[in-house]
């Protein structure tokens, strides 16, 4: 394999890395959906299709102290930071060997070992939780960096500006990264925002606001890269808006009436994955029997973990209050 030099310089071996995060969030997410319309999965879930080359492009310049928080619609970050796909698959399933145990479900998946400090079921509240995990790391000088992922329609609630005002006033290591996928929920961004182009609200903050395709994963990580070396140059946060699209409704479920069909046909042509493909066998030399063994392999390794997941027992009524209450010690 030949180098790629793309923005900042990303070699043919990372490229692959990137592709394998991005087919394994597709395949994933894919699944998951899947086994929602059969009936299998209880709850919600809020799938990120189309929206892969965020999550990878943004992780993949994160080392693995970092930390981040992200959304409803977080698999992508989770598995781009580190996530295990058997313990996030057995927590859709509500099983006892899920991340939460089986008792949070799809939007609340955390993993403190590999940074993942927590999806978040309510709009814009990951957003103070990586302020202080900044905050922290400022304080403890070890030289992390806290991503907050949220969407456009957090931009709208108070605490984007309270949490980008603290993060600019005190130079926080800090990234946030808007994907801008048009519509939060069921509404077009036009009618909740004053301006669709979510990076001019860094301006009144003093804080860079970057826009860059978010279909486009070289794209996404050399702006990321940029952004993190700021952070971690004592610089403050950056606010990276990635505009993307979600193929899939709100919710699954959610039969999208409110989008034009024809929209959705077009992103659909702008397929972050098949971009990406295409990019690395005709720029980068990747073998095409290279990439179809390792999305084969991908594929399986979902497969397995649905099936692992499922096996796996109920979680027990008696744990709804594990890890609930402290057990005091004795003096």
């Amino acid at each position: 394999m030949t180098d790629i030099q793309v923005g900042l310089g990303v070699t043919a071996k990372e490229a692959v890395d990137l592709y394998r995060t991005m087919v394994t969030i597709r395949h994933f997410e894919t699944k998951a959906g899947a086994l929602f319309a059969a009936g299998e999965l209880p709850g919600f879930i809020h799938l990120s299709i189309g929206q892969e080359a965020v999550a990878a492009g943004v992780c993949g310049v994160l080392g693995a102290a970092d930390q981040i928080t992200t959304t409803h619609r977080g698999h992508g970050h989770c598995i781009a930071k580190g996530g295990q796909v058997l313990g996030m698959m057995a927590e859709l399933y509500g099983r006892e060997g899920g991340y939460a145990k089986g008792r949070s479900g799809s939007m609340h998946i955390a993993d403190n070992a590999v940074g993942i400090l927590g999806a978040n079921a309510i709009v814009g509240a990951g957003l103070p939780m990586a302020l202080g995990a900044a905050y922290s790391s400022q304080v403890r000088g070890d030289g992390r960096v806290a991503v907050t992922f949220f969407g456009e329609g957090a931009v709208a609630e108070g605490v984007f500006h309270e949490t980008m005002n603290i993060a600019a006033l005190w130079k926080l290591p800090m990234l946030f990264v808007c994907e801008n996928n048009r519509y939060a929920e069921l509404s077009h961004i036009s009618v909740h925002l004053a301006t669709e182009q979510v990076a001019d609200f860094a301006k009144p903050y003093g804080v860079p606001g970057v826009v860059v395709d978010g279909n486009d994963v070289l794209a996404v990580r050399a702006a990321a890269q940029t952004a993190i070396d700021r952070a971690r140059a004592g610089e403050g946060p950056t606010l990276l808006e990635c505009e993307t699209y979600r193929w899939r409704g709100h919710f699954e479920g959610d039969p999208a009436r409110y989008r034009p069909k024809e929209e959705l046909k077009d992103w659909e042509g702008k397929d972050p994955v098949a971009a990406f493909r295409t990019k690395l066998i005709g720029e980068a030399g990747v073998a095409e029997d290279e990439l179809a063994q390792l999305e084969q392999e991908v594929e399986d390794s979902v497969e397995a973990a649905a099936a692992a997941a499922k096996a796996m027992e109920l979680t027990p009524t008696h744990w709804l209050t594990t890890d609930v209450y402290r057990t005091p010690v004795e003096a």
